[in-house]
């Protein structure tokens, strides 16, 4: 969809902004570009529209050099969202996000219902805010209104230069997962600009890791932040980029174990032979549709209780769905002071358990299954055992 081929942009007084850029972004896309000020990130987004003119090298976009389309009508093509958000203080909020479709040439009643789905699409209600003035909005809410506009008149590329900056860091939070959201519906192709790694990690299918005009990496989230490719990355960022990698690893199923498992309905002393006979002290408690329900402990004294496992089951909070981030996993343990935490498939069926020693594998192992470009599922771990 976007594509760099040695691209390089130098100023009249000398100054190398961008120096030999050569990468792609495919269609549908999230690419964040991250880096210290003044390394080039913005100056690399400027180029893709126009507001900055190469002086090496050229731009594809979808095949086409940006270079020979006019720049009014490729702006037009491509969404654009600052930090300042840059709103016309004078129009409403629907005015506003409708202001490209009707350059376009769309019809007002027309723009006007597609600003509307949009600002639903972002989270507000046309109802309540199309009538209202950018002057009448908090911070997170105007820059919603400027991903809405950005996105009316169904841009192929969407340019995002440090949009959440503005805002305290809960609203930034709250904006970073509604866009998250927003992009699993829209699948746009999208460059965005951030100096916070922790927004790149979060947000990127890959990063672009700028040093001084150069990208020094470009790789998935989880490959920078486990195997940096230079100092300068490893310095970049942090000596806490494993605890980073946890936010983009996800819990798979050969990260679980399986414990004793038992039913609602089983007799009390089923339950405590089950347990018994695998050596352990609990067992996780599943309905009749293998949904969790919660745990038991191994009953003591010589004599089993009476009863069903229904009557002296105890609830779980500790759970989490398959594919979580081990980030949330490591939340959840601590949240619950959880020695494990149940992991559910999509229809709520139990799969297993992961506990902190599992955890800690599959970090390991997404780590090495990125060095040695494998799967995760193909990482033997070596573990050193206790002197």
């Amino acid at each position: 969809m976007l594509r760099f081929e040695h691209v390089s942009k130098r100023y009249p007084n000398g100054t190398m902004a961008v120096d030999d850029l050569d990468f792609e972004v495919a269609e549908g896309e999230l690419v964040t570009l991250v880096g210290p000020s003044g390394c080039g990130k913005t100056t690399t987004m400027k180029l893709v529209n126009r507001l900055e003119e190469p002086t090496a090298g050229r731009i594809l976009l979808a095949g086409e050099d940006v270079a020979e389309v006019d720049p009014v009508r490729l702006r037009r093509r491509i969404g654009y969202v600052i930090q300042q958000v840059g709103l016309f203080p004078h129009r409403t909020v629907l005015d506003n996000t409708a202001t490209v479709p009707v350059l376009l040439g769309r019809g007002r009643r027309a723009a006007r219902a597609r600003a509307a789905e949009l600002l639903e699409l972002v989270g507000l209600d046309p109802a309540v805010y199309g009538g209202r003035y950018p002057d009448q909005l908090s911070g997170g809410q105007r820059q919603r209104v400027g991903v809405a506009r950005a996105l009316a008149a169904d841009p192929p590329v969407l340019l995002m230069d440090e949009p959440f900056g503005a805002v305290d860091p809960v609203v930034r939070e709250r904006l970073q997962n509604e866009f998250l959201r927003l992009q699993q519906e829209v699948r746009k192709t999208v460059l965005f600009v951030t100096h916070d790694i922790e927004e790149a990690v979060r947000l990127g299918d890959r990063i672009a890791v700028f040093g001084q005009g150069r990208i020094e990496q470009y790789d998935s989230p989880a490959a920078v932040l486990g195997a940096p490719a230079t100092d300068y990355v490893a310095s970049f960022v942090g000596s806490d980029r494993g605890l980073k990698r946890l936010s983009v690893t996800p819990v798979e199923r050969g990260d679980l174990t399986r414990p004793p498992v038992v039913h609602l309905a089983d007799s009390m002393a089923r339950a405590g032979e089950r347990m018994r006979a695998e050596d352990a002290r609990w067992a996780v408690v599943l309905d009749e549709r293998e949904r969790l329900h919660g745990w038991i402990p191994l009953p003591e004294g010589p004599e089993p209780p009476a009863g069903t496992v229904a009557e002296r089951a105890r609830r779980m909070e500790a759970w989490l769905p398959l594919g979580a981030s081990l980030k949330r996993a490591f939340s959840t343990m601590l949240q619950y002071d959880a020695g494990w935490i149940a992991v559910l498939d999509e229809a709520d069926r139990f799969l297993g358990v992961l506990t902190p020693d599992g955890l800690h594998e599959a970090l390991r192992r997404s780590i090495d299954a990125d060095t040695r470009s494998v799967e995760r599922a193909e990482v033997r771990l070596e573990n050193v055992g206790a002197v």
